[in-house]
């Protein structure tokens, strides 16, 4: 069953999100309000669900904590650990995938 989300809700697990994120990028409400060109009592707000965001404002945070928009509106987002783990398994998989390449191209030419 799909639960049903309200703006409150929204709200609630944006805020998180946020929190979180710049939590990973080790930022102060300060150090993402000037990255991100905005007022620090603004981000101050949003992080408080006291303001809601525009989607140029949305575009401005994720850049800085460099994630896409969509995660920061992820119920149960991954950590920072989570997200270098599949980074590194993604690498080690392109790695082995161009090896693998490299040796049927040497194999098919050497014919």
């Amino acid at each position: 069953m799909t639960k049903h989300f309200n703006g409150e809700d929204i709200r609630e697990i944006f805020s998180r999100n946020l929190k979180h994120f710049r939590g990973i990028k080790s930022l102060s409400q300060f150090a993402l309000s000037n990255k991100a060109g905005l007022a620090h009592n603004f981000v101050n707000d949003i992080e408080n669900r006291k303001k809601w965001v525009s989607p140029e404002t949305i575009a401005k945070l994720a850049a800085v904590l460099e994630v896409e928009p969509y995660q920061l509106f992820i119920t149960n987002p991954l950590d920072g650990k989570q997200t270098k783990r599949i980074h590194s398994y993604l690498d080690e998989l392109n790695d082995r995938f161009s090896e693998v390449v490299g040796e049927i191209k040497e194999s098919y030419l050497s014919k």
